[in-house]
């Protein structure tokens, strides 16, 4: 086992604006970032988006100090939102801010590089991103007032912090390696709950800490393209395996009917860089075998296991009561007929599943929530592939329910890459703007050389053909 880990480094990459485009949009996620020449705004700055008739717009009255959302349908009918608590800033902002995140639009104001929620609204329907054009106009209430917009920029929406952290392995479990650098697949935190988020990969540099955002992917189900997160990428010889959770649609469900999932896309294109839109497929988990009832599954990681394909995931009887479980496929090399091999359904609060080698044999790692029994609340517990816990990791259990992504460094060092419950743009998203990345590191066991590091450690081994 490890020694203790501790924290020795943390970020908030805080972006509204991802990648930049003024067209071509292949997903209901965008935004603007407009910044502005004056604090002196006596009139009214407006950005937002046509989309198939509809305007979707932000602003920012200065002469009343007070930002809010008009939402205009193709007949002309516009519909106007702001928060009463919410909606006028302390101060004149810096910047204005608007983001589509799946189906909610929302108004921010920036000060002293601080991005804050002003004001949030619900759609009631999907909007085809390709319909997207970003527009920034201003109203001055003079005819001969300037503009105060400096400049503006469009694109994909980015992130408001970072979660969900896996780090992009190999099929046998060690971490993807390319010119130096690790792959993270991360949860964007958009403003507000489960639909505004959506997954990234980005380059994890282990001698700095360093995270740089490259590639977007987004998931095709039933002809929509979502935001779906909680994502693990596995490179499998010339092919990619990606597995993530179905989350983009679980804000949009009646209570009653709310189901969380996980699918399966495979593909050979280079998703370390661009921009993609993978048709997903669901897994048939053994949900039979698990005690009833299951309501949802999630957090699914990819190992192969002398020969057979493992899935480790989160199970739940009820939102939110859930618990780690494993599958195993039944044939080798198969990716179907999965079978279950063990649940810990003694948890309540535990989720962030993944598979790893610990001393040499295989295990699954988990993180117990704040929620959880006596006993189980803010841990790493390790269980063997029966589902059975054989130890905990000692490490500082951030806020939240952070995953335990571990990484062998070859000097015998190891990293886990995690995050925490940090939130940010003030108190109207309510939960999901969490968090901060956080990496936390322990030292080399005593007597361990760089020379006996092991087979974990980022040198690639004989077996991997699977540069792309």
């Amino acid at each position: 086992m490890w020694s203790r880990f501790e924290e020795v480094h943390r970020s908030r990459p805080v972006s509204l604006v991802g990648r930049e485009r003024t067209s071509g949009f292949v997903a209901p996620f965008a935004a603007i970032e407009v910044e502005l020449s004056t604090h002196d705004v006596a009139g009214r700055v407006v950005a937002g988006f046509g989309a198939e008739g509809f305007r979707l717009e932000g602003w920012y009255d200065g002469g009343r100090r007070l930002a809010g959302v008009d939402l205009t349908d193709p007949a002309g009918h516009t519909s106007h939102h702001r928060s009463r608590r919410h909606g006028r800033p302390p101060t004149p902002p810096d910047a204005l801010g608007v983001m589509l995140t799946g189906r909610q639009v929302t108004v921010l104001t920036r000060h002293d590089d601080v991005w804050t929620a002003r004001g949030k609204v619900e759609l009631d329907h999907d909007v085809d991103p390709a319909t997207l054009s970003p527009e920034v106009g201003w109203q001055p209430r003079q005819r001969d007032q300037a503009s105060p917009v400096a400049h503006w920029r469009s694109g994909a929406s980015g992130q408001l912090g970072v979660r969900d952290v896996h780090v992009v392995t190999h099929a046998d479990g060690t971490p993807y390696e390319r010119d130096g650098l690790l792959f993270l697949a991360l949860t964007h935190a958009g403003p507000g709950f489960f639909g505004t988020g959506r997954c990234g990969v980005w380059a994890f540099d282990p001698t700095t800490f360093a995270v740089e955002h490259r590639s977007d992917l987004w998931f095709r189900r039933e002809g929509v393209v979502r935001g779906d997160h909680a994502t693990h990428l596995v490179r499998d010889g010339d092919r990619w395996l990606v597995a993530t959770s179905t989350w983009a649609t679980f804000d949009h469900a009646p209570e009653a009917q709310r189901r969380v999932g996980i699918t399966l896309a495979i593909t050979d294109a280079d998703l370390l860089e661009g921009e993609h839109v993978l048709d997903s497929a669901p897994v048939s988990l053994p949900d039979h075998a698990l005690p009833p009832p299951v309501v949802g599954t999630w957090d699914p990681h990819l190992a192969r296991i002398e020969g057979h394909w493992h899935l480790a995931f989160v199970a739940a009887r009820k939102f939110f009561d859930f618990y780690p479980a494993l599958a195993r496929a039944a044939e080798p090399g198969r990716l179907e007929g999965w079978r279950l091999l063990g649940a810990a359904t003694d948890r309540r609060a535990t989720e962030g599943t993944l598979l790893a080698r610990v001393d040499g044999d295989w295990r699954v790692l988990a993180s117990d929530g704040p929620q959880g029994r006596r006993g189980q609340r803010r841990r790493f517990p390790v269980f063997d592939l029966d589902l059975a816990e054989v130890g905990a990791l000692e490490a500082d259990h951030p806020t939240n329910l952070p995953w335990p992504s571990v990484v062998e460094l070859a000097d015998g060092s190891a990293l886990m890459l995690t995050f925490d419950g940090t939130t940010y743009a003030g108190e109207l998203p309510g939960y999901g703007t969490h968090g901060d990345f956080v990496v936390l590191r322990a030292s080399p066991p005593t007597g361990r050389t760089e020379s006996s590091a092991g087979a974990s450690d980022l040198t690639p081994t004989d077996d991997r053909q699977d540069r792309p």
